[in-house]
């Protein structure tokens, strides 16, 4: 069917904008629709650019780069893809919070996303057809906005996320945007200033948990798998109670991944991996600690662990280096209230004289002598000198993780740890952090950021046609960016720098993408990895096939 003008200006897939040609706009019915000055991407960019600059907040500048998302496709991503380092922030984390808790009060556009109600789960098919629109999906990120890292419960309004996300996978990894699909399972929320808001646009009621949530996410997992068989289906944001429940419900089945859970135990494990590259030590030989224990923290927990079977321990030895500290101080096996994650690292009392004292995570430090400090508690300050100290005295070089954000969250800051352990610690945080001068040194800091790692894990799954995601793809993914670190350079980064996005990605792609087809999970024949993956990338310009049909 052919589009009209108008559908063609309102379609963010097909628009052009002012780039459309005189040839153009006489066979598509648009003269007199536009300006009369036909315009090239370049000249597109550039004076986007500088409307974006004239903003005057973050918060007004992620605004406008969704009005010129929900606009023009290409222009967007040309425009992100030549700003990456500098509109990560923007786009996603911090910014996203702020657009997430006030996502129905500034609600104009739905964004392509698909919203499904758990009151309605009978139009769950006719939802994901009506939002595809025909298009061949590959990749979908979904989320129920119970779990947002750092801000909580935001039901409906965590669409934000998957969007966001979305968003992110082709600017790094180019990811066709026609192939991608943000959805929000609506099951309500018990957040409840949305609960009490007028404008809040989801569902006004408590969340739904038990049969009814895991029969509602059920039906969609399969009607999205026959509705678009080369799915790719990514988990993002889901409450601890389900989150972990979900993926190991359907790693074994479909390819399937959360971010969370996987995606952050990737880039944590990638930094450990590039910290012993410049401590020269053995990953095997390190103790581990997880302040926080919660999905973030014990799904990282859970996937270093495994690398340490990958490396030949044996896993009753390998759990013996892992410990996990909480909001209770150190995790024993006796607790009542233990999730399944948590248990296979909880301790036994008999281990510690002193095991009633351990409520805390200095004491917890102390007794442990853990080489290894990772932080997902969203408790800031936690890591003070006194336990950075503590590890410097049974450790040369510690590596000290303080993942939670946004900024307030930190368990501590990079210069600080910098500072009090000597410049010892080989330090990775989860936001932005600058560079930090101590003794005549610059010690570059590298940001435990989820998107080094993701974009370039789903693009090489989706090239190498993998029927599922598994442990060996994700190790190789990890080491491929693990191994980019050069230990040689004082106040090297434990990771690569954000900034170099595009070019990790296609790294990580590649890695994965090889791994896939060693373990023979490609379901086509792939004769040459790299061209796979290389055809896969989609790139922002305009074509005339795009603009027309």
């Amino acid at each position: 069917m052919t589009n009209t003008p108008e559908q063609i200006l309102n379609n963010p897939f097909l628009n052009k904008g002012t780039a459309f040609t005189s040839a153009e706009r006489n066979a598509l019915g648009l003269n007199g629709m536009l300006p009369p000055a036909v315009q090239t991407l370049d000249q597109q960019v550039k004076q986007t650019y500088a409307q974006y600059q004239s903003k005057g907040s973050d918060l007004e500048k992620r605004i406008f780069l969704m009005t010129i998302f929900n606009t023009n496709h290409v222009l967007f991503y040309k425009l992100f893809s030549e700003h990456v380092y500098e509109f990560m922030p923007i786009v996603y984390d911090p910014t996203i919070a702020d657009t997430i808790e006030n996502y129905s009060a500034l609600f104009t556009e739905p964004q392509n996303a698909t919203y499904l109600n758990i009151d309605d789960p009978d139009h769950i098919e006719a939802a994901l057809r009506n939002s595809a629109d025909g298009r061949d999906i590959r990749l979908i990120v979904v989320t129920d906005g119970e779990g947002i890292l750092g801000i909580g419960d935001w039901g409906t309004q965590g669409v934000d996320i998957a969007v966001g996300k979305l968003m992110v996978y082709t600017a790094a990894a180019g990811i066709d945007p026609s192939q991608v699909l943000p959805v929000v399972l609506d099951v309500g929320t018990n957040n409840e200033a949305l609960l009490n808001d007028d404008l809040y646009l989801g569902l006004r009621k408590k969340r739904v948990y038990g049969k009814q949530y895991h029969a509602f996410v059920d039906k969609f997992v399969a009607t999205a798998e026959k509705l678009f068989p080369k799915l790719y289906l990514h988990f993002e944001d889901f409450g601890r109670s389900n989150a972990a429940d979900i993926l190991n419900q359907y790693k074994d089945q479909i390819t399937v991944f959360n971010d969370d859970i996987q995606g952050t135990g990737i880039i944590v494990l990638a930094g450990i991996l590039g910290a012993l590259n410049i401590s020269g030590e053995k990953m095997t030989d390190q103790v581990y600690m997880s302040f926080g224990a919660g999905t973030a923290g014990a799904g990282i927990t859970q996937r270093i662990y495994e690398e340490y079977i990958q490396q030949g321990m044996d896993p009753a030895e390998a759990r013996k280096h892992f410990y996990l500290v909480d909001k209770q101080g150190l995790l024993f096996d006796d607790m009542p209230d233990l999730t399944p994650e948590q248990k296979p690292f909880a301790r036994q009392r008999s281990e510690f004289a002193n095991a009633d004292q351990l409520t805390n995570l200095a004491a917890a430090v102390k007794a442990v002598h853990p080489t290894i400090l990772v932080g997902t508690s969203t408790v800031p300050g936690t890591f003070t000198e006194d336990i950075v100290k503590e590890m410097i005295a049974n450790t040369p070089r510690p590596i000290i993780f303080p993942l939670s954000n946004p900024t307030k969250l930190a368990e501590a800051k990079a210069a600080d740890l910098i500072q009090w352990s000597d410049g010892k610690a080989l330090v990775a945080t989860g936001i932005p952090a600058a560079p930090v001068k101590y003794n005549g040194v610059t010690y570059e800091i590298g940001q435990a950021n989820n998107a080094l790692v993701y974009p370039g894990l789903g693009l090489g799954t989706i090239a190498s046609t993998a029927r599922l995601l598994t442990d060996g793809m994700i190790s190789a993914a990890a080491h491929s960016l693990g191994g980019i670190v050069d230990g040689s350079q004082p106040g090297a980064a434990v990771l690569p720098p954000v900034s170099k996005l595009s070019a990790f990605s296609q790294t990580v792609a590649v890695a994965t993408a090889k791994e896939a087809v060693a373990e023979k999970l490609n379901q086509e024949d792939i004769k040459d990895v790299e061209q796979a993956v290389t055809a896969m990338k989609w790139t922002p310009a305009y074509t005339t096939e795009k603009a027309g049909e």
